[in-house]
């Protein structure tokens, strides 16, 4: 195993703290530039940021040898958890762009650098049948276009958009709020393991900690922070899914409803949405329709990059002629003379897709990507 980064156990030994939640972390980080400097700083240093008072400072202060980081480490590797810090390649690159990214980030499975391209389906976990075969043929559909589907392990719609990933053959990451060490709700034992098999299980909490109020809304964050955008199907008023929405928007991703009976209450959180502007969800397609480009190209093989999710509905063809067109003008002659597909049939594409709006024609016999 070796000896752990000092940072590591730093920041590990902050999660253990009592009372540190994300806000305070990022605050603590942010003033100190370091989680050892945190635990390096004095009493009345600590009391300068926001949020801290004398008991926490005095619980960061009894902190500072590391034991219980140390044990938290150890226990981590013999499980098989990885431990990502956001400078770590691994460390979803969405994720620690968001306000309060997690300081380390449990891991048990494997992250990719395809999974930038995610979309998260959460529900109510007291669902209907409708709304469980809704989640699970969204999540079928998405992992099959290439989609990272994103849940948070919970009953209900989140349990079948996973299945449906699974069922698939797609990837899917699970967030879970408790720690890695044991799988809530139980009866997901199974469900955990053919998820780190496709992807990861993914946590901020303690090896050990079990579920506590607070916790599954603080994870919602992490949820949408991973993911290029949210589908909400079937939620009530109070739902907690409705949290996830809001860090979705918080976070300027986009937010999809499912609609549902008028006369079932589980679905007024979803009808909700849509009246407030939610993208209506009624296929895949508008969800490819509504995600604009991303950030950063993702590369989803090692011949494959992508700048738009649209472009995960290309046949062989189209990606190869789409791939000879940059993002500034490109010629069309240099493209005709580039593909090794005859003239005709590279015309032909390229103006598939123009209809998919996936390119623009510029004067003087140019084409450029959209980005959409």
């Amino acid at each position: 195993m070796g000896e752990p980064d000092l940072e590591l156990l730093a920041l590990l030994q902050l999660n253990l703290v009592s009372g540190i939640g994300p806000r305070i972390q990022t605050a603590l980080l942010e003033h100190f530039g370091s989680a050892v400097a945190v635990l390096e700083a004095s009493g009345g240093q600590l009391l300068a940021v926001d949020g801290v008072g004398p008991k926490l400072s005095a619980a960061i202060t009894a902190a500072r040898n590391l034991e219980a980081a140390r044990t938290e480490h150890t226990l981590a590797y013999d499980s098989g958890v990885e431990l990502l810090l956001r400078r770590d390649a691994r460390y979803p690159e969405p994720l620690g762009r968001i306000f309060d990214p997690p300081g380390v980030l449990y891991c048990r499975g494997e992250l990719l650098e395809r999974d930038a391209l995610a979309v998260a389906i959460v529900g109510s976990r007291q669902t209907s049948s409708y709304g469980r075969k809704i989640a699970e043929q969204l999540g079928y559909g998405l992992a099959l276009a290439g989609f990272t589907v994103i849940s948070g392990l919970a009953r209900g719609i989140d349990a079948a958009a996973h299945r449906g990933a699974l069922k698939a053959g797609g990837r899917t990451i699970a967030v879970c709020a408790t720690g890695l060490a044991h799988v809530y709700p139980p009866e997901h034992v199974q469900l955990a393991e053919e998820i780190c098999r496709q992807g990861a299980l993914v946590s901020e909490s303690p090896m050990t900690r079990q579920g506590q109020p607070g916790l599954f809304p603080q994870r919602n964050r992490i949820i949408a922070g991973m993911s290029q955008g949210v589908v909400i199907v079937e939620a009530g008023r109070k739902s907690g899914a409705l949290h996830r929405a809001r860090h979705a928007q918080e976070q300027g991703r986009e937010v999809f409803a499912v609609p549902g009976r008028i006369d079932h209450p589980g679905c007024l959180g979803c009808l909700d949405l849509l009246t407030d502007g939610a993208t209506l969800v009624r296929g895949i397609d508008d969800i490819l329709d509504a995600l604009g480009p991303l950030s950063a190209p993702v590369r989803t093989s090692p011949e494959t990059v992508v700048h738009a999710p649209r472009e995960l509905t290309l046949n062989e063809q189209e990606r190869d002629v789409l791939s000879l067109v940059e993002t500034e003008p490109t010629p069309i002659d240099h493209i005709l003379a580039q593909s090794p597909i005859e003239p005709s049939r590279v015309l032909a594409t390229l103006t598939v897709l123009e209809m998919k709006r996936l390119i623009r024609r510029q004067p003087g016999g140019f084409v450029e990507r959209t980005g959409r």
